[in-house]
């Protein structure tokens, strides 16, 4: 194609040439002939030009057409040139053009790969996100599947667990009433056996007719410990096995009105022997029944005659040995403690790392309550009452931040019980001898424990009369062949290394115990009930004071006991018993003190001092002063 154009071409400049009028085109010197030659050459006839040329370069100018023709042929090339440029330069951008759209095309298809790509992820991203949807609502359902199964169950548990608290419930209501039963028979009991050894007494009293009027009433005597023995034996085993039945009760009861019978026959027998010997000596049977009119029952049983007259001979009625009655009394309550000790011997002497545990929260939790004990506030002894009781009573308390019960241990009761009667009479031993306030709180709260659970109260005496025997009273006899420390321990004083406490100190513990005692006796829990009497009232206060006149004093004990009793429970004996009162009164400043005085050296006179002058003073105004520290109605207020 570029051949043909190029000859139309050159058809095109020759016919041109011939219109050219520029000389400055065509060169005139031949001396640029031979420049055009290879120009020239490039025809057909290049060859033999050329050769023609090299022989006529000689020659002169050649002619004005072929200038021409050269510059036509020059303007050719000129135009070609410019032409194949142009052609150059338009391909060039077309190629550009070209690569500029390949690279479009392209930059497209990257961007379309990748939104393919994008929406593949997308895609399987979403697939993957719907997969887990139904995982997590499976496992959802799955799980409120579970929960509404838990549910089911958990309702299910719940009524079991409901029904076996009602049936715990039930059976613990059972357990309470067959309790409340067993302590009120229980407590019916030892009212029986108060009253038959009250009996008993009057019949042991009735042996002193027996020389006067010259009538055996052995037979009595013998069949009244008979009955005696029977109702302690019931009350006994009752210890033993729990609360007592009510045939036990009805047993007691026909022993009771057996004695009843048995001290109203002896009463006509000595009625007819008195008859008998009143007709032989009018005169002193009248004189022995104006005496027994004025001083009653009890003071004609228990209240000595006069033990020392102005001439200063002793009267063979004192003695040291206590009363029969009294000593099978005081056996039958250690009995009681070494029984409750031997019930929980086991808890005691096991080695079992949790046994020992609920031992010692038992004894905190008996023993913490009572040395809270004191006058703060009526309210706050409540609460300790409450504590207590609820403890002894099988429901559980706090102690040391944990719940405790005697249930944790079958014989949890036993040691709860002996812990807190020992703790009762140590606080008396420590603090009432300290701070003789003290014992007011004590006693209110050992005496409504003692009204609940009468075992409780039987070991407080069991522990009283142990550390103080003079509470009985009862003077122990040194035994052949015993040991003076041993014999000091029975006499109550503390003995550490063979070394004995000094005096001051013994007479301060036994007036703690003495005192507690004193405040028992005439205190009652005022939140109990009122139809039922005192578990240890204050006939056994008179009869301890009738007791003790009966026996020979000792120096510094006896003066030391007397003022404490006096003092605390003075007060309370004489509203009771009123002229009977100031008879004792009376024949204690007439006829004991110089009995007193007698045996007591001068450097132990403090006691008997103290003791006459607070009787002179309470003789003179007719009256014993309310003691220090008696808790009023206020104080329950508080």
């Amino acid at each position: 194609m570029q051949e043909n154009q190029l000859s139309s071409e050159t058809s095109e400049s020759s016919r041109s040439t011939s219109d050219l009028e520029q000389p400055s085109c065509v060169p005139k010197s031949p001396v640029r002939t031979p420049a055009f030659s290879p120009v020239s050459s490039a025809t057909p006839d290049g060859a033999e030009d050329k050769h023609e040329s090299q022989h006529a370069e000689p020659m002169a100018l050649q002619s004005s057409r072929g200038i021409k023709v050269e510059g036509c042929i020059r303007m050719y090339e000129l135009v070609h040139r410019m032409r194949g440029r142009e052609g150059l330069r338009q391909w060039q951008e077309e190629q550009e053009r070209k690569v500029r759209a390949l690279s479009e095309m392209a930059s497209e298809q990257l961007k379309r790969f990748d939104e393919r790509k994008e929406l593949k992820h997308h895609k399987e991203f979403q697939d993957l996100r719907e997969v887990m949807e139904k995982s997590s609502r499976e496992a959802l359902g799955h799980q409120e599947k579970l929960k509404a199964e838990h549910r089911h169950r958990a309702k299910i548990l719940n009524l079991k667990l409901r029904e076996a608290e009602q049936q715990r419930l039930k059976q613990v209501e059972q357990e309470r009433l067959r309790k409340e039963e067993g302590q009120v028979r229980l407590r019916g009991l030892y009212g029986l056996q108060e009253e038959v050894l009250h009996l008993n007494q009057q019949l042991d009293a009735s042996e002193q007719h027996k020389d006067v009027l010259k009538v055996d009433l052995s037979a009595f005597r013998t069949r009244g410990n008979q009955l005696c023995g029977l109702v302690s034996g019931i009350i006994r085993a009752t210890s033993e096995n729990g609360f007592p039945t009510a045939e036990d009760q009805a047993v007691a009861e026909r022993a009771l009105q057996e004695m009843r019978d048995l001290l109203t026959s002896l009463q006509q027998e000595i009625a007819r022997a008195c008859e008998d010997k009143r007709r032989q000596d009018l005169e002193a049977q009248v004189k022995r029944r104006d005496s027994h009119m004025q001083q009653g029952p009890e003071v004609h049983r228990e209240t000595p005659a006069p033990s020392q007259g102005p001439g200063g001979k002793q009267n063979e009625d004192l003695q040291v040995k206590v009363q029969d009655s009294t000593m099978r009394w005081y056996h039958q309550l250690q009995d009681v403690s070494s029984q409750c000790v031997l019930a929980f011997e086991e808890l005691t002497n096991s080695k079992d790392s949790q046994a020992k545990k609920v031992k010692m929260d038992l004894q905190k939790a008996a023993t913490i309550p009572v040395s809270q004990i004191s006058t703060i506030a009526g309210s706050k002894l409540k609460e300790i009452f409450d504590k207590i009781h609820n403890l002894l009573s099988g429901k559980p308390v706090q102690s040391g931040g944990r719940s405790v019960s005697v249930t944790l241990n079958p014989q949890g009761l036993d040691f709860v019980q002996y812990k807190l009667a020992e703790k009762f009479v140590k606080q008396g031993e420590e603090e009432v001898a300290s701070h003789h306030e003290a014992a007011f709180p004590i006693a209110v709260v050992a005496s409504g424990i003692w009204e609940l659970h009468p075992r409780v109260g039987d070991l407080i005496l069991a522990h009283l009369h142990r550390k103080c025997p003079y509470s009985v009273p009862f003077y122990p006899p040194f035994k052949e062949g015993m040991a003076l420390e041993d014999y000091q321990r029975t006499l109550g004083y503390q003995v550490k290394d063979s070394k004995v406490e000094q005096q001051d100190n013994f007479l301060k513990r036994m007036s703690g115990m003495i005192r507690l005692y004193a405040a028992i006796i005439q205190l009652r829990w005022p939140y109990g009930g009122r139809q039922q009497i005192h578990p240890h009232g204050l006939n056994h206060g008179w009869r301890w004071l009738a007791q003790i006149l009966n026996m020979e004093p000792l120096s510094d004990v006896t003066a030391t006991l007397l003022f404490d009793f006096l003092e605390v429970c003075g007060n309370a004996l004489m509203k009771q018993y009123q002229v009977q009162f100031w008879k004792m009164i009376l024949l204690i400043k007439e006829d004991y003190f110089p009995r007193i005085e007698a045996i007591t050296s001068s450097g132990q006179m403090g006691s008997f001092i103290r003791l006459k002058q607070f009787l002179e003073k309470c003789l003179q105004r007719k009256e014993i002063p309310v003691p220090k520290g008696f808790l009023t109605s206020s104080f329950w207020r508080s």
